[in-house]
């Protein structure tokens, strides 16, 4: 709609140029489904633009306010502490510019369903879906220091298991449980063929990670730029104007 706040969707970041990529494509499904909306990308860490530098070109623009979305799976250090200060530090460089931060995307039950398609894909292509009671399913996500933000993923495991009907474990790239523990409890509960369902936006070093601790173990696609996750970015998007609580210098 003409005259509304700017978008700005900002990701974590990462050295592996898949990563980026991936956002990227995200981007272009979200600018496709309000072209009237102006929507910038930007990123915490590690890529250019930097959030605080599309903030200070939005203010150099003329527009007064903007609605930054975290493209982030979980609300941890990064949405917690990080982005706000980001945000504050804008703020007070930009003293006529309204700022707002909007909810995480978050274990939304869209994602969720998205989260079990790449599952049934992976199972169909290698026909284990003719024996489902012999499969079980890694949730693989990333990890926090934040002891909450690892429960609620272990609780998005739960709601998957729950949704497939599948045992599933989850494990961390950079926390307890790994990889190897998850798979060990499944294997114990019966289950022969494992799956690894990754709980990323995107590829990255993480995910090389994951898949090297063991190789032979099948992966599910990452999330991706489904059209599902640009839907979610657009009502973070709204849910957040209507809060109407924007960070002023």
């Amino acid at each position: 709609m003409p005259g509304s706040p700017t978008l700005v969707a900002v990701a974590h970041g990462s050295r592996d140029p898949r990563s980026a990529a991936t956002v990227a494509a995200l981007l272009d499904r979200v600018r496709a489904a309000r072209p009237g909306v102006p929507a910038r990308l930007a990123f915490l860490d590690l890529n250019a633009p930097a959030i605080g530098q599309v903030l200070d070109s939005v203010a150099a623009s003329g527009e007064t306010r903007a609605v930054v979305v975290p493209l982030l799976l979980g609300s941890a250090f990064h949405a917690r502490v990080d982005l706000p200060a980001l945000l504050a530090d804008a703020a007070a460089r930009n003293p006529r510019l309204r700022l707002t931060q909007a909810e995480v995307l978050g274990a939304d039950p869209r994602l969720l369903e998205v989260l079990h398609e790449r599952v049934r894909t992976a199972s169909t292509e290698r026909g284990w879906d003719t024996a489902p009671e012999r499969l079980g399913i890694v949730l693989a996500a990333v990890g926090s220091s934040s002891a909450a933000a690892n429960r609620q993923t272990a609780q998005l495991a739960r709601r998957l298991a729950a949704r497939t009907g599948i045992p599933t474990e989850v494990c961390f790239a950079t926390a307890e449980p790994a990889l190897r523990l998850a798979t060990a409890r499944l294997r114990a509960g019966g289950a022969d063929r494992l799956l690894v369902a990754p709980w990323f936006l995107a590829p990255g070093l993480l995910t090389d990670r994951l898949r090297g601790q063991d190789p032979l173990l099948p992966h599910a696609e990452v999330l991706g730029p489904d059209p599902a996750l640009a839907a979610i970015v657009w009502d973070r998007y709204d849910a957040a104007l209507a809060r109407t609580l924007p960070l002023s210098a």
